[in-house]
């Protein structure tokens, strides 16, 4: 990029504590060596503030005008993308009035007449070679970021009015989303931006790279070497569709009963199999997901209210397909107070009443790690747990950019010491090693989990991660060997495994004699 170039840079920082040429010692409340973050000066205007992950800064880089007010427009510019960008996704008006706030720079959530700073700007210009003046810094918006890190200082110099996130004050989004939004109000207002890159940490990645690709890259992974998305498939990856009776049946069951399932939502490539002997796995909560990770196909628009009827539904169509092994997955519903857990739950309980020898295995969300949310669907005593980590522990980020890879076997942990049978499952062919993946297993042998699935990453569009590399089948017969070594009592491992593959077979491999517990 030249340096008479307008663009903008998006970026996280590892936690940093940035002082500002108008920074005073007592806005640190605590001492700067015990402080668990880089200490750094900047040049721009403005007193101390935090930087942290889950927070996204954006750096534009542009020429002003030459007359004073030029620096006082710009920084509204910034402010007012900011706004702009969060009541994008703030479509109820949870965070009340979103905007400036008289006498304190930034920008505030007012709701209910209390104002909590989301945003902090600070900016200054300096005059490039050609005598133009030209900006520096920017603006950092609070998504997720854990808001621990400001109790060290007073943010901005301001003791009084506290600092927020948008996921604390209840608006749940992801920071790839944010900045994308971001990136768009910002070149709006600014006109000229000519181009786009994103930074992490201080080294700019491919102008214009979405934050997908951009954190992929992060982890350790060339996005430009993988697969390319119009290649030819291995021969073991390619299914033949057979849509005979039973699969035309079950389809119709489904739209008779206004039923989702994950086999047509998320793509399954087993949907014909599995269609044809009279098997589907239930999608409850609605079919729209409130995360984006950087695998699935699932819709992501605004999630619609639960309806609640739902669980008799699921309950009348596993009545109606005789089933002995019911599989009910659900989107993310960081939406609701309790993650959507609540209704899981009755979904177990309908099926229980309407068809009591049916096994019913759930495939549950994170919750965000609310332990209250989990208890509820533990309390309906699902026959089975599952609970996917997905990738290996270097590519969560990248992956699924709103979970983490601790707090899933946190939730793993808990399921088992409620003495439930717990299974997990995962993808490879995102840039994982056979090594880590055999890390990934052990993990999950030592919190208890009993099965586990892992089958082949296959992208779903160009808009989605890309495949690195196509694992061999003896690739996963050997991961397999290795689960079964480290005491995991079912690993099912193939090309085309997904989590409800062959899911009643591996339940009774897993719990050979089952002893009731349910209530």
């Amino acid at each position: 990029m030249k340096s008479s170039d307008d663009y903008l840079l998006l970026f996280e920082h590892p936690p940093t504590y940035t002082r500002g040429i108008r920074t005073r010692a007592e806005n640190f409340l605590v001492p700067l060596d015990t402080l668990d973050a880089t200490v750094l000066d900047a040049d721009r205007g403005g007193d101390v503030t935090y930087h942290a992950p889950g927070q996204v800064v954006a750096w534009a880089i542009v020429t002003v005008g030459d007359d004073p007010s030029a620096g006082r427009t710009h920084v509204n510019r910034l402010e007012d993308a900011v706004a702009a960008t969060v009541k994008h996704f703030d479509l109820e008006g949870r965070l009340g009035q979103v905007g400036r706030l008289e006498g304190f720079p930034g920008v505030w959530a007012n709701l209910e007449g209390r104002p909590s700073k989301i945003a902090a700007v600070g900016v200054r210009t300096e005059r490039n070679a050609s005598g133009a003046r030209r900006t520096l810094h920017g603006v950092a918006l609070n998504v997720d970021i854990d808001l621990v890190g400001f109790r060290a200082i007073n943010p901005c110099g301001i003791v009084d009015k506290p600092v927020a996130s948008l996921r604390s004050l209840g608006l749940s989004v992801t920071s790839r989303d944010v900045e994308q939004r971001l990136g768009i109000e910002l070149e709006l207002r600014l006109g000229g931006v000519s181009q786009v890159a994103s930074v992490d940490h201080g080294a700019v990645a491919t102008t214009s790279e979405r934050p997908l690709l951009r954190r992929l890259r992060k982890a350790g992974v060339d996005p430009d070497a993988g697969v390319p998305i119009r290649s030819r498939k291995p021969e073991w990856l390619r299914i033949e569709a057979h849509m005979g009776n039973e699969y035309q049946s079950l389809r119709t069951l489904t739209q008779d009963l206004k039923l989702v399932t994950v086999c047509e939502e998320a793509g399954c490539p087993n949907i014909f199999e599995c269609w044809s002997s009279g098997t589907a796995t239930f999608m409850v909560n609605g079919e729209r997901c409130t995360r984006a990770c950087g695998f699935c196909l699932i819709d992501t628009s605004k999630p619609l209210p639960l309806d609640p009827s739902e669980p008799d539904r699921v309950a009348e169509a596993v009545v109606r397909l005789n089933l002995r092994h019911a599989v009910v997955t659900c989107v993310a519903r960081d939406d609701l107070s309790d993650g959507g857990a609540g209704a899981i739950a009755a979904t177990v309980r309908a099926i229980r009443d309407r068809s009591p020898g049916t096994d019913v295995e759930v495939l549950i969300s994170d919750f965000k790690g609310d332990r209250d949310a989990l208890q509820l669907v533990i309390d309906a005593r699902p026959d089975v747990m599952n609970h996917n980590v997905e990738t290996v522990a270097r590519l969560q980020r990248a992956v699924r950019p709103s979970a983490g890879y601790l707090r899933s076997l946190t939730v793993l942990a808990r399921c088992v010491d409620a003495g439930l049978t717990t299974k997990s499952g995962m993808m490879v062919g995102l840039g994982e090693t056979a090594d880590e993946v055999e890390g990934v297993l052990a993990d999950l042998a030592n919190v208890g989990v009993s099965i586990v699935t892992i089958g082949q990453y296959l992208r779903p569009t160009d808009q989605h991660l890309p495949v690195a590399r196509w694992w061999e089948p003896s690739e996963f017969d050997d991961l397999a060997r290795r689960g079964r070594r480290l005491g995991l009592k079912h690993v099912q491992a193939s090309p085309l495994t997904r989590s409800s593959y062959h899911a009643r077979e591996a339940f009774s491999d897993a719990a050979p004699v089952v002893m009731s517990v349910r209530r």
